[in-house]
């Protein structure tokens, strides 16, 4: 098959970008959508020209570096799928297909299709961690987990922090993203401890990077290529208010001793 892309390409972080027609012959069905781009790299180079950057690590779904706009959406138009395991198959012969990077503030381009997201990274060290004491493994069974909390848990902590619900946001919010790193600790007795605080910190940390706020369009989770559900961004506010309730108990305690 063959393809016409129009790739996003921008020397540096400072220089200025520009779509680039591509005209990709030969394409594969059966390739995946990196695998395509790595064949245009190759010809690419042939013919003595720079390949375009772009970010990739496991290739099979797990670590979500690979995210990029596809026609205007994150990962592309395959539902619960990330760009790595995107087939050229979900494409037409002869298709134009526009390519860019993920668009927010608090990710730069740095080069073409890879931005800076270590945004994300600051904001898991705001508070995206337990005290319980590492050593010898428990029983499993010595700390009860109800099932519907524990699936819950396991459903929030399936997000690889790909950061497409950002790119998809019209307000570039991250309370997805955010919800689902509160969610998946704050759900389980080992998260609890720091439950609140924990609320408290990533989401002021997540303010201070420059992320917007959440006005429900709910695009984040249909272009979560985990299909994480907007519930935790409730599940997150509740405990943000729970923090409120926490800090304003404690000032009367001290005000009355």
């Amino acid at each position: 098959m063959r393809v016409v892309l129009m790739v996003w390409r921008q020397e540096s972080r400072d220089a200025k970008g520009r779509l680039q027609h591509i005209e990709a012959q030969e394409i594969s069905p059966e390739m995946s959508f990196l695998e395509m781009l790595d064949v245009v790299n190759e010809r690419l180079i042939l013919a003595g020209e720079r390949p375009i950057a772009f970010d990739h690590d496991c290739r099979e779904g797990i670590c979500g570096s690979c995210g990029v706009v596809i026609n205007g959406i994150p990962h592309g138009p395959r539902p619960g799928t990330t760009t790595c395991q995107l087939h050229m198959r979900q494409f037409h012969d002869g298709q134009t297909i526009v390519i860019e990077p993920y668009r927010a503030k608090p990710f730069p381009v740095l080069r073409d299709l890879i931005v800076d997201r270590s945004a994300l990274d600051r904001i898991i060290a705001a508070g995206g961690y337990v005290s319980a004491r590492t050593g010898s493994a428990p029983d499993g069974n010595a700390t009860p987990v109800a099932k519907s909390k524990a699936d819950a848990a396991m459903d929030a902590a399936a997000c690889i922090g790909c950061g497409a619900c950002v790119a998809a946001c019209p307000n570039a919010s991250a309370m997805l993203f955010v919800g689902a790193k509160i969610s998946h600790l704050g759900l389980l007795p080992q998260g609890q401890p720091e439950r609140w605080t924990r609320a408290e910190n990533m989401v002021a940390a997540m303010d201070k990077e420059g992320f917007g706020p959440c006005t429900n369009v709910t695009e984040c989770s249909v272009v979560c290529p985990k299909e994480i559900d907007v519930s935790v961004i409730a599940r997150m506010n509740r405990d943000r208010i729970g923090a409120i309730f926490l800090v304003a108990r404690r000032s009367l305690l001290s005000d009355s001793s």
